[in-house]
């Protein structure tokens, strides 16, 4: 007889594989933890048999997905516009151009005598005359304000000490503050030019008086052919006084004047009779003079344009190291001495020449050492000068 085969008892789960058991048994962990079923996953979590990592899905952003291969994009040739976190601040395009060797010097000026201001030129004239000297390069107007023993604007110490406020000349009460407001409105300086300094000639107006007054210096000062001029003499103190008096008024009277400029009529001429060596006194006059303008306003600077130290001191009595002066120029007037005067003006604060000598300027301008530049026009004309200036650059 032959005998029963015996049917399988259970649900087979030993024929299984382990391999599909423990992802069934990882993929419920995770499907219970998922939706919630606290009971059960931590039940589950209490089993340390069994150890599955499965990592959460992160969250992609759909712009980044790209189903397609990447490829680099060509620059276009029209500019595309960047954007960063901190975007660059473009500085304005005048800011950007380059400054010409011109444009470095500290100051390119141009000298206008106190002619300059006559016949009534009115508040119009005056502003056109700066902004065109302005448009020519020019930085710094010298213009005159006291010469021959007379100021160009209305002064109490004149009329106190002669009878008359200025000098006889034609000008309108406030050319001055015009000049100023003007010239700082377009970013110049304005320089005031105490031209002749101490010497007058026979046409001041107050020639009589100081002969009277026995205010000249003996002799006759003859440092320039075709005029002959008489040095007030500053060892008086009533003449010191004078001096020292108009430059605190003026300091005051216009407080925005950059700067006062003396030259070399600020010193004795060597021949005068006697050949006395003032050198000492007239030191100590510019220092009493300087101290009390600085006093009165000091945001102005004291300038001096002079023949070099050795010249100065020899042939005039001007030992000006020794003033206290803000800065100083050297007069290069003379062509058969320019080299040697060059040499000074490296040294110092800058170099003035004449509209005769326009040939020089493009070294002038090349030398970096050279820091300013004035322009005197013995032609007399300074718009002409101005533009022949601007010209030879």
């Amino acid at each position: 007889m032959s005998s029963k085969k015996k049917e399988p008892i259970g649900c087979g789960c030993s024929n299984i594989p382990i391999s599909i058991i423990l992802i069934i048994l990882g993929g419920g962990y995770w499907w219970f933890s998922q939706k919630g079923y606290p009971e059960i996953s931590k039940f589950l979590d209490n089993s340390k048999n069994i150890n599955i990592h499965i990592p959460k899905p992160t969250k992609t952003s759909f712009s980044t997905i790209n189903t397609t291969p990447y490829i680099t994009p060509i620059p276009s040739l029209a500019s595309t516009p960047t954007f960063t976190d901190n975007p660059k601040i473009i500085p304005d395009k005048k800011i950007l151009l380059l400054q010409t060797a011109w444009e470095k010097k500290v100051i390119r000026g141009i000298y206008l005598t106190r002619y300059q201001i006559t016949n009534n030129a009115n508040e119009q004239t005056i502003r056109e005359r700066v902004r065109y000297y302005h448009s020519q390069g020019i930085n710094t107007i010298i213009h005159g304000v006291w010469g021959n023993g007379c100021t160009m604007y209305n002064s109490e110490v004149m009329q106190q000490t002669f009878g008359y406020k200025s000098c006889p000349n034609q000008f309108q009460e406030q050319w001055l503050n015009w000049l100023i407001d003007e010239a700082h409105k377009q970013g110049m300086q304005v320089h005031a030019y105490f031209e002749k300094g101490i010497k007058i000639d026979k046409n001041s107006p107050i020639f009589d008086l100081a002969i009277f007054r026995k205010w000249i210096v003996p002799g006759v000062d003859k440092t320039y052919s075709g005029i002959d001029h008489y040095v007030l003499d500053v060892e008086i103190p009533e003449v010191a006084n004078l001096f020292q008096n108009i430059l605190v008024e003026f300091v005051k009277k216009y407080p925005d004047i950059d700067a006062v400029q003396w030259d070399d009529y600020l010193g004795y001429y060597a021949e005068l009779s006697g050949k006395v060596d003032r050198t000492a006194n007239l030191t100590k006059f510019v220092q009493q003079m300087v101290t009390s303008m600085k006093k009165a306003n000091p945001s102005v600077s004291f300038d001096i344009c002079h023949h070099n130290p050795y010249w100065a001191k020899k042939y005039f009595a001007a030992d000006w190291e020794k003033w206290g002066a803000d800065r100083i120029f050297i007069q290069a007037y003379n062509d058969s001495n320019f080299v040697e005067e060059l040499n000074y003006a490296q040294k110092y604060a800058g170099v003035a020449i004449t509209d005769r000598q326009l040939g020089r300027l493009k070294e002038l301008v090349d030398n970096p050492k050279i820091k300013s530049i004035l322009v005197f026009p013995f032609s007399g004309n300074p718009e002409e000068t101005a533009s022949s200036l601007k010209n030879s650059l």
